[in-house]
């Protein structure tokens, strides 16, 4: 494979993220001690941090790799909705498409971090389904990216904030497979099997065993082959792509499928490193058609990010030079 060209055509992709997006708030800071008020540490702040979240990092991972990438969500009309369509634009992201809703808050994810651990985390956020006047204006939005941005690929990103309802995912892969344009699906729980149609179906090993109801604890590679079959009965998509966390992922189309084990690595976060795999996977899979190419690139990218504490988007030169090593 010639890593030097594909990353080239990268540069000349054009992707449309649609889904739940978000701030990522991080507040660091050292503990020293123990509160008097109650038994629970006292953390002092010492930086604060916003970052893009949810399918705004799905696009971050899309822009870091040099497409061209759009927004479709729903924000509030507040100050989190203000600094998130700031960060967005500061990144490249597009942010045309964005709909500013009366009825609904920004969802802030606010993390509390000492010594590169978790100590808390606060959300803020609204996470019942959009009204139906907010469903009529985000398929506007997207109906009107389609016609003026012309995409090679859309990325649904569900983290069941309620954004993705069933007639909003029903309305944009319809539209999608009469244009003929590639779709990518990282689902959750509640919307699960509302993906009929998509082109890469990717959730990760406890969706579907909770999804299909599967009781097995044996994963082999006959066993994930009998879980896209049944997933495959329920969607009729094309192609599956299961992370399995520490093992690695697993991939079917038709009758090729693979199990690809993990790269040993140093795991700080593994926050975020699903936004990566669908936005590596997604693309190669638009410029090259490769299935397995497809899967050990988002695998390699997946394991990357994992190394970094807090959500980040994928290195490009760092995802170049490892893929050259490990797969040139």
């Amino acid at each position: 494979m010639d890593f030097e060209q594909l990353f080239s055509r990268f540069t000349q992709l054009k992707v449309v993220v649609v889904g739940d997006v978000m701030l990522d708030t991080y507040w660091w800071g050292k503990v020293d001690r123990i509160s008097p008020e109650a038994p629970v540490p006292v953390v002092a702040v010492s930086k604060k941090e916003m970052r893009i979240g949810g399918a705004g990092n799905v696009a971050l991972n899309a822009v870091s790799l040099g497409a061209k990438v759009n927004l479709v969500s729903v924000i509030g009309k507040d100050e989190d909705g203000e600094q998130l369509g700031k960060l967005l634009g500061e990144n490249q992201i597009g942010t045309a498409y964005l709909v500013s809703s009366e009825n609904r808050i920004t969802t802030n994810k606010i993390r509390i971090i000492s010594r590169n651990q978790h100590m808390m985390r606060l959300d803020a956020e609204i996470t019942a389904d959009m009204t139906r006047d907010d469903e009529d204006k985000l398929i506007y939005a997207f109906e009107n990216c389609l016609a003026a941005e012309s995409p090679d690929v859309v990325i649904l990103e569900d983290y069941n904030k309620g954004v993705l309802t069933q007639p909003v995912i029903d309305r944009i892969i319809s539209l999608c497979r009469h244009q003929g344009i590639v779709t990518a699906v990282d689902p959750k729980r509640k919307n699960f099997f509302a993906y009929r149609g998509v082109t890469i179906f990717k959730p990760n090993l406890k969706e579907v065993k909770e999804g299909l109801h599967f009781m097995a604890d044996e994963i082999n590679l006959h066993v994930l082959q009998d879980m896209h079959i049944q997933l495959k009965e329920k969607l009729d998509h094309s192609v599956s792509l299961i992370t399995l966390s520490e093992k690695g992922v697993f991939y079917q189309q038709d009758q090729e499928a693979a199990l690809i084990p993990t790269h040993i690595r140093n795991v700080a976060d593994v926050s975020g490193a699903g936004d990566t795999v669908i936005a590596v996977a997604s693309m190669v899979y638009a410029a090259e058609k490769n299935i397995r190419l497809m899967a050990e690139m988002a695998n390699i990218a997946g394991g990357l990010v994992c190394e970094e504490v807090g959500t980040v988007a994928i290195d490009r030169e760092k995802l170049r030079s490892e893929c050259i090593q490990l797969l040139g």
